[in-house]
C-alpha cells in the first residue's frame, strides 16, 4: 500500500470515529422532540456515507461509532452507556445490524468495480502491446515496452531481457501462469512470485528465443490474473522476432 493511500485510509478510519459523534451530538437539542428511530436513520446515513468512500474498516468503525453515540447521546438514561428501553435497544441493534450490512454491500461492490477496472485495463494493455508488435515496429522496441510494462505489472524490483537459449537453469513463470520450482509446481494459491529471480520465456515456433529475467519485490501480491497478462504479452515479443527467427 502506497503513502497516499495509507493517508487516505487513515483520513476515512478517522472520519468513521469522529463523524458519528459529531452527528450525534448536534441531534442533541432535539432529542425530545425527533424520534429514536429517526436518529437512527440520520446515524445510518452516515454509516452508509463512510462505507462507500471509505473500506470495509471504516464502515465497521462507523457502525460501531454511530451505535455508541446513539446509545450515549440520544436514548435514556443520557449521557450514559445505558439503555433502559425495550424499543430503543431494539432500535440500537438495528442501527448496528444495519450498519454492517451496509458497510459489506458497499465493500463487495467496490471490490467488483476495481475487478472490472483491472480487467479493463488488462485488455487495454494487451492490446496495446500487440498492436506495437503487428505495426512493424523494431523488435527491441517492443522487448523494451514489454520489459517496462512487466515491472509494473508484476510489481518487480528489476527486470532484463536475455536473448538466445537459456544458460542456467532458473525458477520459472509457466505459460499456464504456474510458478515451477525445481520441477515442482510452486504454490498455486500463493499470491507473491517466489526469488530473487525467475524466468519468463520467449519463445517462437516452439523454440525458445530468449527469456525476461524478474526480480520479484518480497511481500508485494502478485495475483494469478496478472501472470497470465504477463505471459499474453511476453508473447508479442516472440511475434515481433518470429521474422528474425525464419531468416536464421
Amino acid at each position: 500500500m502506497g503513502a497516499i493511500a495509507r493517508h487516505r485510509t487513515a483520513v476515512a478510519n478517522v472520519v468513521a470515529l469522529v463523524v458519528p459523534l459529531g452527528v450525534a451530538a448536534a441531534l442533541v437539542p432535539f432529542r425530545s422532540s425527533f424520534a429514536d428511530t429517526a436518529s437512527a436513520l440520520v446515524l445510518v446515513a452516515v454509516v452508509v456515507g463512510v462505507a462507500v468512500i471509505g473500506n470495509r474498516t471504516a464502515g465497521f468503525l462507523a457502525t460501531v461509532s454511530s451505535t455508541l453515540w446513539f446509545d450515549f447521546f440520544l436514548t435514556r438514561p443520557y449521557e450514559r452507556l445505558a439503555i433502559t428501553h425495550r424499543p430503543d435497544i431494539e432500535t440500537a441493534v438495528s442501527l448496528f445490524v444495519v450498519g454492517i450490512v451496509v458497510t459489506e454491500l458497499a465493500a463487495r461492490s467496490r471490490h467488483h468495480q476495481e475487478a472490472a477496472h483491472e480487467e479493463s485495463d488488462y485488455v487495454g494493455l494487451i492490446y496495446g502491446v500487440s498492436e506495437l508488435a503487428s505495426s512493424g515496429a523494431p523488435a527491441l522496441e517492443v522487448i523494451e515496452r514489454v520489459r517496462t510494462e512487466l515491472v509494473e505489472l508484476l510489481h518487480l524490483r528489476s527486470c532484463r531481457y536475455e536473448p538466445g537459449p537459456a544458460e542456467r537453469s532458473r525458477m520459472r513463470l509457466e505459460r499456464n501462469g504456474h510458478v515451477i520450482i525445481g520441477g515442482k509446481l510452486w504454490g498455486v494459491h500463493e499470491m507473491g512470485l517466489p526469488g530473487p529471480e525467475l524466468e519468463l520465456l520467449v519463445q517462437a515456433r516452439g523454440h525458445t528465443l530468449g527469456r525476461f529475467v524478474l526480480r520479484p519485490t518480497p511481500g508485494l501480491p502478485v495475483s494469478f490474473q496478472r501472470r497470465i497478462v504477463a505471459v499474453a504479452i511476453t508473447d508479442q515479443v516472440g511475434a515481433a522476432l518470429r521474422p528474425q527467427f525464419r531468416s536464421v
